[in-house]
């Protein structure tokens, strides 16, 4: 695996300096006080470039692995760097698992976490004394820091990149927290931490546990933080879930309710891929899929975290498109064919995925085309609608060709 800087981005972070915009549009947003970095006065700035850099080091390295999804690939990108979660359903053998497992390898950790102080979990005991070692013998540890060499030791606790949790009904909450252990050496109590500290969590099959457990992540997944034995510890600032679950046999499953669907950036289904790429797959045999990536550079979770932080403060939206996403909501929640529409929150969670798409663009302001890809992902696991989900993408595409009308009419570029 290497550490290397990332390549340069395929396509160039781009912005028409000279472009007209809309008179009544400019007003709108300097009464607003919508002020940008000043680094676009002559271009993209440097941490700009650099993010979309890294976005491209991860989405090579992903699609080197998982073959026939690049749209899943790149939305799953968008909902990390927008720090929201994402909910992949599709049948069993459809490359979920592979997916989270391979995001988890494109990020190497490059910091200590507080939560990881105790003894048994510094990286610099021998694998057999901390917890999630490598069962096979000379097998890489989790807890080791990138680039030691083996059995070399490190004073310094080191974040797991990936944990995978497989949900079943006898799970409990301390089973996917952690738990409080008794120290006899010490003679007292310290937290060992369970599978959610880490940057990258696959919760596999979650509707197959109780409401007790899916709570549980829940609370992780909203507040970036768990509570035990009534002791708040802090997840870290990269946390992202990837959950999986089955739409057939569902017999003894937990659906998830609409609010905790709403925890969730984005449901994604993972259609069938085509002939082609499954025949690549095929012929690849017999290299596990996992390794066809181990060439490609990894991306640090510093950096991953210097990117969200860039396109959140860099990658412009104009005051139209903030009024689009309020009208749109509205639209839906009055339509007659609704029971319940998208929630405020869920237009919050709208702004940084509409960045961070129109970074994996190529550009640092927030186009119409932004707004209707985004939709179609965004808010039909969050609207109830009276004739069942199927009618999801037909009452969706009324009420979004009307915003796209309008938005068509005005330039969102920032001014140069």
């Amino acid at each position: 695996m290497t550490h290397a800087a990332a390549p340069s981005p395929a396509e160039p972070l781009s912005r028409d300096a000279q472009a007209s915009e809309d008179p009544q549009a400019s007003g709108n947003r300097q009464a607003s006080g919508n002020t940008q970095d000043a680094s676009f006065q002559g271009g993209p700035s440097t941490a700009l470039r650099a993010a979309q850099a890294h976005v491209e080091t991860l989405r090579a390295r992903l699609r080197a692995v998982i073959a026939g999804r690049d749209e899943v690939l790149d939305w799953v990108l968008v909902a990390l760097l927008a720090d929201g979660h994402v909910l992949l359903e599709d049948y069993p053998g459809s490359g979920k698992t592979t997916l989270a497992k391979a995001l988890g390898a494109a990020i190497h950790s490059d910091t200590a976490h507080p939560s990881f102080a105790s003894p048994v979990q510094t990286a610099s005991q021998p694998s057999a004394l901390r917890p999630d070692a490598e069962a096979s013998e000379g097998g890489p540890s989790p807890w080791s820091r990138p680039g030691l060499a083996p059995g070399e030791a490190s004073s310094v606790p080191v974040y797991p990149t990936f944990r995978r949790i497989q949900f079943t009904p006898d799970l409990l909450p301390s089973d996917i927290t952690g738990t409080t252990i008794f120290d006899i050496d010490a003679r007292t109590f310290s937290f060992r931490p369970g599978p959610v500290f880490a940057h990258v969590v696959l919760a596999d099959e979650i509707n197959r546990t109780s409401p007790k457990v899916q709570s549980a992540l829940l609370e992780a997944m909203g507040e970036k933080q768990v509570t035990v034995d009534n002791e708040t510890h802090a997840l870290d600032d990269l946390f992202f879930v990837i959950a999986t679950q089955n739409p057939v046999d569902l017999a003894g499953t937990y659906p998830l309710p609409t609010p905790q669907l709403d925890r969730f950036l984005f449901k994604l289904r993972m259609e069938p891929i085509a002939s082609e790429p499954e025949l690549a797959l095929l012929q690849r045999y017999p290299t596990p899929p996992l390794t066809a990536g181990d060439a490609l550079p990894t991306v640090a979770r510093s950096s991953l975290l210097a990117a969200r932080r860039a396109l959140r403060e860099q990658v412009f939206v104009d005051d139209a498109i903030r009024l689009a996403l309020v009208r749109l909501a509205h639209n839906l929640r009055e339509d007659a064919r609704t029971v319940q529409g998208p929630s405020t929150r869920a237009l919050l969670l709208a702004l940084p995925a509409l960045q961070a798409k129109a970074l994996l663009q190529g550009r640092d302001y927030v186009a119409p085309q932004d707004v209707e890809d985004l939709v179609g992902v965004l808010f039909p696991h969050r609207i109830v609608f009276r004739d069942g989900p199927d009618a999801a993408l037909e009452v969706l595409a009324d009420h979004v060709a009307a915003s796209m009308e309008q938005l068509a009419r005005l330039s969102l570029r920032p001014r140069g």
